[in-house]
């Protein structure tokens, strides 16, 4: 078995540093959290002096730093610092290299939306930073036929735009929404859908008109389309209708928009109720027939997602 000669060990542990006590060379203490080795024989000299202490392992008085329960421990430029509790709902945020850490509020997040059916204004509430805006065009009715066997095509639904805002600048904007085409009656075409828009940032043309149930070639209308959204989608188109006693003799349903909502076309004997026959949320109008009132296209929508 080997054998060790404890003295020749070379380091020795002093415990605490003691200005009083007479260290020699290799002695070990600790002072602050840290410890030091002796290097040159010393007396009431402190382990930061570097003529008598070299720096062994650093560390830190952790016990006298943190003081409060939450309480954070960091280094600054010159050492271990206490960084008190932030408050309910904070996060710990990094100000980069060369600063110190800080609490802050979490960014990023949804915090709210306003939804507008009619036009009016914008306002941001305090502290959203960018905002989701959905701009949806107003859908058209459906035409009209005042036959039997006539029956009109459906309105196209409003186009949508989309887009993401940085909302740094921005306090209030100016909001259009189109109320959509108006129903109509007997041998005429629908009424075409209007644009809706948020501001100068972005917005979305209605949707068009199909032709009445005694004009042949009965088509819906065509979906409008959003413009200056980061995604511009376009309306769905409304079906066609019917100008003969000995085909479907159904109107055209309306085009769908973005939202959902086209209206019902009428059928023969089957005219359901305003409400199923209107568009909604900017889709088209249904197509009539036997001089009941086609649908109504639905008006448009803006809405704005509020983020942090």
């Amino acid at each position: 078995m080997a054998t060790v000669n404890l003295g020749s060990i070379k380091f020795k542990w002093k415990g605490t540093y003691a200005g009083g006590t007479a260290y020699v060379v290799d002695d070990v203490v600790s002072y602050n959290g840290s410890s030091y080795m002796c290097k040159l024989a010393s007396t009431g000299n402190l382990p930061t002096n570097g003529t008598y202490w070299d720096l062994m392992a650093e560390g830190g008085d952790v016990a006298t730093t943190l003081t409060t329960q939450g309480d954070v421990l960091y280094r600054d430029g010159s050492g271990l610092q206490r960084l008190g509790a932030g408050t309910s709902g904070q996060v710990l945020k990094t100000q980069g290299s060369g600063a110190n850490p800080v609490w802050g509020d979490a960014g990023g997040g949804y915090q709210s939306m306003q939804v507008f059916t009619s036009s009016g204004t914008y306002t941001k509430p305090s502290g959203i930073n960018k905002i989701k805006v959905y701009v949806t065009g107003g859908g058209a009715s459906g035409a009209g036929a005042a036959n039997n066997s006539d029956f009109g095509g459906g309105g196209g639904a409003g186009g949508t735009a989309i887009e993401t805002l940085d909302a740094s600048s921005i306090n209030t904007v100016t909001v259009t929404v189109d109320g959509g085409g108006s129903s109509v009656t007997g041998d005429n075409h629908g009424n075409a859908g209007g644009s809706s828009s948020f501001g100068s940032y972005l917005s979305a043309s209605g949707g068009s008109t199909g032709r009445h149930g005694n004009a042949g070639h009965v088509r819906g209308g065509v979906g409008g389309v959003g413009s200056g959204g980061d995604l511009n989608l376009y309306g769905g188109a409304g079906t066609g209708g019917d100008d003969s006693d000995n085909n479907h003799m159904v109107g055209g349903n309306g085009g769908q928009s973005f939202w959902g909502g086209a209206g019902m076309g009428v059928g023969s004997g089957e005219t359901g109720s305003s409400t199923d026959r209107a568009g909604q949320h900017g889709s088209g109008g249904g197509g009539s027939g036997q001089n009941v009132a086609s649908g109504a296209g639905g008006a448009g929508l803006v809405v704005v997602e509020e983020y942090k």
